[in-house]
């Protein structure tokens, strides 16, 4: 395959459209968006406004940074703020990095791919080896149950299914690092760190598991394994004891028919499918149940060449081909615009994630009462920097969640990032002016804030909970209040609801 067209191939990355079933399996969604970026709070300090770019998706640009192949000019705004505010906590949630297919395509080659670390291998890291050989010490770590068992870095020189690569590694390595010198300048986190300021959270499988451990590795690099905790979510929707909702599972059946039926009418998908299978001398329901595009994807992201078979009694051979990509491309669009239309996935995604967004607030609520002055401090601290390692049927609804519908669907090694700030103490009244004069001033603490960032990119003002707040007012970042409210009440207007309690076990219709 000439080069041209290899080039060609690798921008045309086309996405799986599912929907997982049940919070314990990994499916894949799809959440497209308007392609689009947001201008981020920069250096100067100043207040700058996001805003949206509205042109229509591009499937190349969208393909490429869905891949999110390592390069040396991704910037991070977090860590940015106005002058004098103090960053209090803030928290992550990762989508693990690039991954091997968790399908086949049958009749085809596996891509070759080698699940070993190498630095002589790209894409690399000056700190590939130092992680390899800190993971080693991990038997000094605390793990819950099952994680103990899970290997610590990705080790098989033919790939399994769904391990994470080398590539998966490299990109929360970089990730890592790039909050490591975010927030360097803020004391975040003191160098004599306790077990208590300091949470880590994956779901069972490797490939979450190992991408934890390389963002914490770029963030804290050498950190003390004897101080860490590594816990355990059952759920892919990080729900712990709460993920009992049967509401929400009606909101996912409903997306599940809507979707269905409109790629049933859908004839020039039909056709593709048809055409697919014949080349491979498949049954187009089998070749729809072995999801190629998965395979496909991890092809692309690699620069591989698609497969191909050679003709048989059941199949004309050839390669598949990009046209053939166009067309279920478009059709996923299409389908993120109707699903935007219908809403049935942002009742489910508030359904979804509440218990995450609600045990976030928390934290927050506990980080700033013990921020006031007079306040004496906990023991050990409080927990200042959470670590949560996740899916993009994770993230997805999390984005939905918040409000941010137009936000690109989570690429491999994908980020969001809440960061909780406090204003600098306020000099009240005619005490300000006699402390000019020498005399003794009263002064209240400062007011707390909070900024989300995806991607790296500022997007606290397209959230739901600050999209209406008064951009032009002095304080450039958005009241940790709106945030509070917003999670224990009004995100459940979308399901016509006050609480969780009540959104969840409301008899239907």
């Amino acid at each position: 395959m000439g080069s041209a067209v290899a080039a060609l191939l690798f921008f045309s990355i086309i996405f799986v459209n599912l929907i997982p079933t049940s919070p314990m399996k990994e499916q894949r969604p799809f959440q497209v968006a308007d392609e689009g970026g947001w201008v981020a709070l920069g250096k100067s300090r100043k207040r700058i406004i996001p805003v949206l770019h509205t042109q229509e998706p591009s499937p190349i640009f969208e393909a490429y940074s869905y891949c999110n192949i390592p390069n040396h000019t991704e910037q991070a705004w977090e860590g940015h703020s106005p002058p004098d505010y103090k960053l209090l906590s803030v928290q992550v949630m990762i989508r693990h990095g690039d991954r091997y297919p968790l399908y086949s395509i049958p009749k085809t080659k596996r891509p070759a791919i080698d699940c070993t670390l190498s630095t002589s291998r790209q894409p690399s890291h000056p700190l590939l080896n130092s992680f390899v050989t800190h993971m080693g010490q991990g038997g000094h770590g605390h793990w819950k149950p099952p994680l103990s068992s899970v290997s610590r870095f990705p080790n098989h020189s033919e790939c399994e299914i769904g391990e994470l690569t080398q590539t998966g590694v490299v990109q929360h390595l970089r990730n890592g690092q790039l909050l490591h010198n975010a927030y360097k300048h803020h004391s975040l986190l003191p160098i004599n760190w306790s077990p208590r300021q300091v949470w880590v959270e994956t779901t069972g499988k490797s490939r979450t598991l190992q991408s934890g451990l390389a963002f914490l590795y770029g963030f804290l690099p050498n950190f003390d394994w004897t101080k860490l905790s590594v816990n355990h979510q059952w759920s892919t929707l990080f729900c712990g004891s709460t993920c009992d909702c049967p509401a929400r599972n009606r909101y996912l059946e409903d997306e599940q028919r809507r979707q269905y039926q409109l790629r049933l009418a859908n004839d020039n998908l039909d056709k593709t499918y048809a055409d697919m299978a014949r080349t491979l001398g498949l049954p187009t329901r089998q070749l729809r149940a072995a999801n190629p595009i998965d395979s496909l994807l991890c092809h692309l992201c690699h620069g591989l060449p698609f497969p191909c078979v050679p003709p048989g009694d059941s199949g004309t051979g050839g390669c598949l081909t990009m046209a053939q990509f166009a067309v279920i491309r478009q059709q996923q669009l299409d389908d993120e615009a109707d699903r935007r239309r219908v809403g049935l996935y942002r009742k489910y995604a508030t359904l979804a994630m509440y218990p995450y967004l609600n045990r976030t607030a928390a934290k927050m609520e506990r980080v700033a009462k013990a921020s006031e002055s007079g306040r004496q401090p906990r023991v050990g601290g409080e927990e200042v920097f959470s670590l949560s390692s996740a899916h993009d049927v994770t993230m997805a609804p999390l984005l939905s969640a918040l409000g941010l519908e137009n936000a690109r669907f989570p690429r491999f090694a994908a980020r969001i990032v809440f960061e909780l700030w406090k204003s600098p103490a306020v000099v009240q009244g005619q005490a300000k002016k006699r402390a000019k004069n020498g005399e003794k001033s009263k002064s209240r603490d400062g007011d707390f804030f909070l900024r989300v960032l995806y991607n790296g990119e500022d997007v606290t003002f397209h959230t739901a909970f600050c999209h209406s707040h008064d951009r032009y007012m002095s304080q450039p970042l958005c009241p940790l209040g709106n945030f509070l409210t917003f999670v224990r009440r009004d995100m459940f207007s979308t399901v016509n609801a006050t609480s969780y309690k009540e959104a969840c076990y409301r008899p239907s219709g």
